[in-house]
């Protein structure tokens, strides 16, 4: 599932080409990706201006003139296109909405899995929406402190909390073991078992790896791709993360894969053995 840098780097490459355009017409192909019935979805985005485009969490957030939201949460495969001549081919293969664009171009969310979701957020309901997440790991307010404080409210394993959208918005599976891996933390350590020392080293990893897969235009495992079709560069740079029997690129012990809370996590025994957390 995109993460918070692929949605990121989604979302600034539509930024470069739509705003100030106005959608046309909207066309639900696939009812299945939209929040409530194809009809309403498509009134509340027909007829606005694209101010910007930019991120909240895992979701691509695209804003109005009138300050209303459409929110896109990409799912497994969900992928936008971008074109300028409305009667020409495009690449999508599997089309879910069509956004006609009225200088004649066209926006397409193409999703072969169909576990995305587009919602249309009225001015209204914004904040309360956006409230539900987390903080953002990348802004400034997010400190190291402020990540303690939040590992030392729960006992749940530091790799679920970080997964939790709630309590940190936009961090998946694939950055939290990379970070955990950085900061030589155990993912299925208590999260309040981290002090200090460990939650400032988890905090610096955690912001380091995410800025570096958004230069890298994120990580493409399968699906990925960003607004001009192109994958991501970061999984040449992972050390944890998808390398099990592979040898650290720390101590050389062979990184290891155990599953808890339904999903894997990749371990280095030797260097996350639990005697970091300080």
């Amino acid at each position: 599932m995109p993460e918070l840098p692929e949605a990121e780097t989604i979302a600034r490459g539509l930024n470069a080409v739509l705003p100030g355009r106005v959608v046309r017409r909207v066309e639900v192909v696939r009812e299945d990706v939209v929040s409530g019935a194809a009809g309403p979805f498509a009134r509340a985005v027909a007829g606005r201006e694209i101010r910007g485009v930019g991120r909240r969490g895992k979701n691509v957030v695209f804003t109005f003139a009138d300050d209303s939201r459409l929110v896109v949460n990409l799912g497994m495969s969900g992928r936008f296109m971008t074109g300028a001549d409305a009667h020409g081919d495009h690449p999508s293969t599997h089309p879910a909405v069509v956004f006609h664009l009225a200088d004649g171009g066209w926006m397409i969310y193409d999703d072969v899995r169909r576990f995305g979701r587009l919602s249309a957020i009225p001015v209204a309901e914004w904040r309360r929406w956006s409230r539900r997440l987390g903080p953002e790991p990348l802004a400034r307010g997010f400190t190291a402190a402020r990540l303690r404080g939040i590992l030392a409210r729960s006992r749940s394993p530091v790799r679920s909390l970080l997964l939790d959208q709630r309590r940190i918005a936009g961090v998946g599976n694939i950055y939290a073991v990379e970070a955990l891996w950085f900061a030589r933390i155990h993912p299925q350590t208590p999260a309040n078992a981290i002090g200090a020392a460990a939650a400032a080293r988890l905090h610096r990893a955690l912001r380091r790896v995410l800025r570096n897969a958004i230069r890298a235009g994120g990580t493409t495992l399968r699906n990925y791709r960003d607004a001009n079709g192109d994958e991501g560069r970061f999984g040449r740079a992972l050390h944890a993360y998808g390398r099990e029997e592979e040898p650290c690129t720390r101590c050389g012990t062979a990184i290891e894969r155990i599953v808890f809370g339904g999903r894997s996590a990749f371990v280095c025994p030797r260097c996350q053995d639990g005697s970091a957390l300080p």
